[in-house]
């Protein structure tokens, strides 16, 4: 068994690939890893085209559009939110390294025009002030352990649409009912963050009978509806979880393959590496915010 396969296997284990994730706010960074954190000053008439002021700079709208665009990801508020999050947290990261004087001399900075300026100098002063801490290969083992023990003797993989109400759930029943493809029904009137794939979920395991903890970050009616379904079966009747209306179709099951420790150990000290860079940037940023006058 190839590595690219085992770690198609396990991947949705690993990234913690859920309906949570695919019908909530995206986590989205910068390539500087900016960290989620909000302190909002009172509100103010913060001017035309102004989202925000970080110590009176402006972060401007045409700014969280250019970010939008680049995201690759449909326009949300909840895309808008984090984004927008992202942006002042750059603008502190960028001001606390202005004041160093530490970094115009660089040669990448020199090379840079304005804009890509800001950027190559935010960038080096991450990387000499953001310092996350080692990951062991006793964690990165403990870990693998605890996601092997977390998995059913079956996996599942199955399309999801996501609606508003009960009303448009039985609309999408009747066209599907009536032949339309699940898959282009879901890119059509889905809410949910994975529509552009139409619907599709990550392979998941976990054990039977579902209980609430214990369904890999998979919202409890969703994962009994989704092992209540034979292979190629839809759900008849929506599953009301959070405010919002789910229909979903289980395309196969299989036998959970669990790959060797060793064919995985890489990806797996990726994912605590990285969290372990964002639990820093968060630290970082929160200095910087009890620093700053953030107006929104």
């Amino acid at each position: 068994m190839s590595y690219a396969t085992t770690y198609r296997q396990l991947q949705p284990l690993l990234v913690a690939c859920s309906l949570a994730a695919a019908v909530a706010a995206p986590a989205v960074y910068a390539q500087t890893a900016a960290a989620p954190v909000t302190v909002t000053a009172p509100a103010s008439n913060l001017g035309p085209g102004v989202i925000a002021k970080v110590n009176n700079v402006a972060v401007t709208d045409a700014q969280l559009q250019r970010a939008i665009q680049q995201s690759g990801l449909p326009d949300s508020p909840n895309l808008r939110a984090a984004l927008k999050n992202q942006l002042v947290s750059r603008e502190l990261f960028r001001q606390d390294a202005e004041k160093t004087h530490a970094y115009d001399s660089r040669p990448e900075v020199k090379q840079a025009m304005q804009e890509a300026k800001d950027a190559a100098i935010t960038q080096l002063y991450l990387r000499d002030i953001i310092k996350p801490a080692p990951v062991t290969e006793q964690q990165v083992r403990a870990q693998f352990d605890s996601i092997v023990a977390s998995l059913g003797d079956k996996e599942y993989k199955s399309r999801l649409i996501q609606v508003a109400d009960a009303a448009a759930a039985a609309d999408v029943l009747a066209k599907l009912k009536a032949g339309a493809h699940f898959a282009q029904l879901a890119q059509q009137v889905s809410l949910a963050q994975n529509k552009v794939r139409g619907g599709d979920l990550d392979w998941i395991s976990f054990k039977t009978p579902a209980q609430e903890g214990h369904t890999q970050n998979l919202p409890l009616p969703i994962a009994q509806a989704l092992t209540a379904l034979p292979a190629g079966g839809l759900t008849l009747t929506p599953v009301n979880w959070n405010n919002a209306y789910f229909i979903l179709k289980l395309e196969q099951v299989r036998p959970t393959l669990v790959p060797q420790y060793d064919e995985v150990k890489a990806v797996l000290r990726q994912q605590q590496e990285a969290a372990a860079l964002e639990k820093a940037t968060v630290a970082v940023v929160s200095n910087l915010v009890k620093q700053a006058k953030i107006e929104q």
